[in-house]
């Protein structure tokens, strides 16, 4: 199963503009006649019920980015990242000991990211990567 792309929406809207039905549409962007009803009925305008292209893209970009995210780096794993890199460990040294552990953990990228964001709010984590980065 495939999501309905931005050119299958274009043909969509062109197609039922011109009065096929939602069996013809389907079938010629390969998708089920019920894809198309889901899909003329969640993004038709409210006001005129009329399925338009441009606004059809916009809802479907609004869904996806206040969809609900699996966030992976939580306060828990913050918490133990931060103390290791307290500790003088660099981000690798973070992630090695924590796996080592068994504890659950990020990217090395992800923590270098965490450093950076912490930086530009005048965290505390900064000065330790930066006395890190001095040292042969």
């Amino acid at each position: 199963m495939t999501h309905i792309t931005t050119e299958q929406r274009y043909t969509i809207w062109r197609m039922h503009d011109q009065g096929f039905s939602q069996v013809k549409i389907g079938q010629a962007i390969e998708k089920d006649k019920s894809v198309i009803c889901r899909e003329l009925k969640r993004n038709c305008d409210a006001r005129s019920g009329k399925y338009r292209y441009e606004l059809a893209v916009k809802k479907h970009a609004n869904r996806q980015k206040e969809k609900r995210k699996h966030i992976r780096f939580t306060d828990t794993i913050k918490e133990s990242v931060e103390l290791l890199l307290r500790d003088d460990y660099s981000p690798e040294q973070v992630v090695g000991v924590l796996k080592k552990e068994n504890k659950p953990c990020v990217s090395v990228e992800r923590i270098y990211q965490h450093i950076w964001e912490d930086k530009k709010a005048s965290g505390t984590l900064y000065p330790f990567e930066k006395t890190r980065a001095k040292e042969p």
